[in-house]
């Protein structure tokens, strides 16, 4: 199978680290001219040069903008304003009793993890559909089928993407885009060790620790073990080809058998 992005471009949302630069990482092996998103420029400008490190012939636009919010949307759109593939991979996350999380903190999680996704829809999807072709995805989690008790917050903001997602496919219908959910299950990430510490004995190795945390707040996992990056970004690499033509609307599971139930 041979996923070629050549002469594509593409914006991968929050992809200075972790998941979306994994995916910025293999979009540009795929061939794709690929912007790298992050909000301050010197980290942005730093992340590019470490992508280069694993992608030599890289292509990689650095975009510094804040994408939650709706200035930095715009300043996106402006630094990259045509792209054949769009990755609404920002999210942000934490552990909270539900009844401690503000309504300043719920309508946070709803602007960055959810509004600033249909932001860059509106803005880029019209450009797609008048030339035929496209990708988008959104990066979801398996928290928006399978609510963790201590993170609500975050479950409600990923429930929200797979409707968003939905809804915007049916909105491309018949128009050559195609939209698509990514569920990805519980992923090793910087911002995952850090998590997974505030639930169990900081003093664990990581080996243990990450063990405890999958048996004792994620024990559904088939996989028994954290996910890693590169494995949501496979997905995503070839949903973003032209192989995957005939998949829209979906809701794409790389969740490590988390979710015990079919999605409708």
């Amino acid at each position: 199978m041979h996923l070629d992005l050549s002469g594509r471009t593409a914006l991968v949302t929050g992809s200075t680290q972790g998941i979306g630069a994994a995916i910025a990482t293999g979009l540009a092996r795929a061939g794709a001219r690929v912007g790298v998103n992050g909000r301050d420029q010197g980290r942005v400008e730093t992340a590019v040069e470490q992508l280069k490190v694993g992608v030599p012939d890289g292509d990689f636009v650095p975009v510094a903008a804040d994408v939650g919010s709706e200035e930095g949307a715009q300043r996106a759109w402006e630094t990259l304003p045509d792209v054949d593939i769009l990755i609404n991979n920002l999210g942000i996350f934490d552990a909270k009793n539900p009844l401690d999380i503000t309504d300043d903190e719920w309508r946070r999680y709803f602007e960055v993890n959810v509004l600033a996704a249909v932001r860059l829809t509106r803005l880029y999807l019209p450009r797609m559909t008048e030339r035929g072709r496209g990708r988008v995805q959104y990066i979801a989690s398996d928290s928006a089928v399978v609510i963790p008790a201590e993170m609500i917050h975050y479950g409600m903001s990923k429930t929200a993407l797979l409707a968003v997602s939905r809804g915007f496919a049916k909105h491309a219908a018949g128009t050559g885009v195609t939209v698509n959910c990514v569920i990805a299950g519980p992923t090793h990430t910087g911002g995952v060790e850090d998590f997974v510490y505030k639930l169990v004995d900081r003093d664990l190795p990581w080996d243990e620790a990450q063990r405890v945390f999958m048996r004792d707040y994620r024990p559904q996992s088939l996989l028994q073990r954290l996910i890693e990056p590169e494995e949501i970004a496979n997905m995503v690499v070839y949903l973003s080809s032209d192989l995957a033509s005939a998949t829209t609307g979906g809701a794409l599971r790389v969740d490590g058998g988390y979710i015990d139930a079919i999605l409708p």
